[in-house]
């Protein structure tokens, strides 16, 4: 109980309380302050310091639970953003439920970063076992390329058909076949009957770089010449092909070079990073971002180290070993060994941004709007529209190559999207077909491959 007797006198007291008369010192009112602070209990302070962290955190994660809750978890739209005389939305993009309906995230993954690291530390990926096939180039390199068909999933040893699909995946950075997504996607194609082949990076899935050359963001020889190859030894497949963040932009930039001369009947591009430019800013910008960045040198590191003789001769290992950042590493290995005169050349020239507008075949584009790698700023909204043959689809959370969903995270939605959109290409009558031209060591005529298209529609 406080009392005011002597409130306003200076020799005493300012105030009493029961147990306290302090000195009128104003230089105690710090301790009368504490004593009164000394009065609340504990267990209020531990509360209010649990609620500050839990702020923190809560916006440093981009955590997303208690929107998802006020929602009722009633999932995010997908956005489609397209040309509005595009045949491909109207005859395949319209019979995709997946891509009209919501995704529906995993309530205890309810963030970009939460998704993003469970899918590289843990993934639950199915179980599965690769057939390799060694694969040379023309100059000499090695590639893995790791196959996986419906017997591989099922059991089942099935006569073998030479028009059933093939699926071409390229991997992202410092991904290969091994990597948890890929294990998604190749499991659930195979199992629907498809076949798929992993077309590694150079010095990936289990090989030695046996050229001079290492692979970088941009270079698209590899799945060009990989894409030829099976094209010839398996005309009567169909030929699609799945990039996955720098795998996603080495597919637009190989589509845009190629243009109508390109034997890929339809390709999806997930989490690309389109503007590598514009990634390279975005992840040095923030706090959280430069962790990524961080993670991501130590596993360029990690590649150069497991083939220290190549790079200590085309490029500057004391630099690479100095490496903190993705920026660092290009400009110490990458850059020096595909021979462009400085970083910020090498990222303008390799982005697939400035390719978009020449893709000639059927392309679905896959984003996270809250990607915490790949960001939105460098998407190519315009030209996506520009072009007839580009549909792109951004859902509001899924984090980088994760979109977790159900309550056991046992599945990733991109890859039901893609399977779905595929299946339904394949069915219909756009999918891109090549048309063989005049040669001057043939005098062929330009003709249709008449066959090729005949002994698909068969099989719609």
């Amino acid at each position: 109980m406080l009392h005011f007797p002597l409130l306003f006198s200076s020799e005493y007291c300012l105030f009493s309380m029961d147990q306290y008369c302090l000195p009128a010192d104003s230089s105690n009112a710090y301790w009368l302050l504490l004593q009164v602070l000394s009065l609340i209990p504990l267990w209020h302070y531990l509360l209010l310091a649990a609620f500050i962290l839990f702020s923190i955190l809560y916006n440093f994660l981009e955590l997303y639970f208690l929107q998802d809750l006020f929602s009722g978890f009633s999932g995010s739209p997908v956005l489609l953003s397209y040309n509005t005389s595009s045949s491909i939305l109207n005859a395949v993009v319209s019979k995709c439920k997946i891509l009209h309906g919501r995704y529906f995230a995993t309530p205890w993954l309810c963030s970009p970063h939460l998704q993003t690291l469970f899918l590289n530390y843990f993934g639950r990926p199915p179980p599965l076992k690769y057939t390799k096939q060694l694969f040379s180039t023309a100059d000499g390199e090695t590639i893995a390329l790791d196959w996986l068909s419906t017997s591989h999933v099922s059991g089942d040893v099935a006569s073998e058909d030479e028009s059933v699909p093939i699926v071409v995946v390229i991997p992202g950075l410092t991904s290969d076949s091994s990597s948890q997504y890929i294990k998604h996607l190749a499991y659930h194609t195979a199992k629907r009957g498809w076949k798929v082949v992993i077309c590694n990076h150079r010095g990936f899935g289990g090989v030695s770089i046996t050229s001079g050359f290492s692979y970088n963001a941009g270079w698209t020889e590899d799945i060009r010449a990989v894409v030829n190859y099976l094209h010839k030894e398996k005309s009567m497949a169909p030929l699609f092909v799945v990039g996955t963040s720098i795998g996603a932009n080495i597919l637009v930039k190989y589509l845009g070079e190629d243009g109508e001369n390109i034997p890929v009947a339809g390709a999806v591009a997930v989490c690309s990073p389109w503007d590598l430019l514009i990634g390279d800013r975005y992840i040095r910008r923030r706090r959280v971002q430069k962790i990524y960045d961080k993670a991501i040198a130590f596993g360029l590191q990690d590649y150069a180290k497991l083939h220290q003789s190549h790079f200590s001769r085309n490029a500057n290992w004391e630099g690479i070993e100095k490496s903190f950042t993705v920026r660092d590493f290009d400009d110490h290995a990458t850059r020096v060994v595909a021979k462009y005169e400085s970083v910020d050349t090498f990222y303008r020239r390799c982005s697939s941004s400035t390719y978009v507008q020449s893709v000639s075949v059927p392309l679905l584009c896959i984003s996270a709007l809250d990607d915490p790698i790949c960001t939105t700023e460098a998407i190519p909204w315009d030209e996506c529209k520009a072009n007839k043959n580009i549909v792109l689809a951004t859902v509001k959370h899924g984090g980088h190559l994760a979109f977790f969903e159900g309550i056991t995270a046992s599945h990733l939605w991109w890859v039901r999207a893609v399977n779905e959109f595929l299946g339904v290409l394949h069915s219909s009558n756009y999918m891109h077909v090549q048309e063989k031209v005049k040669t001057a060591e043939d005098g062929m005529v330009a003709e249709l491959n008449n066959d090729q298209l005949t002994m698909w529609k068969k099989h719609m």
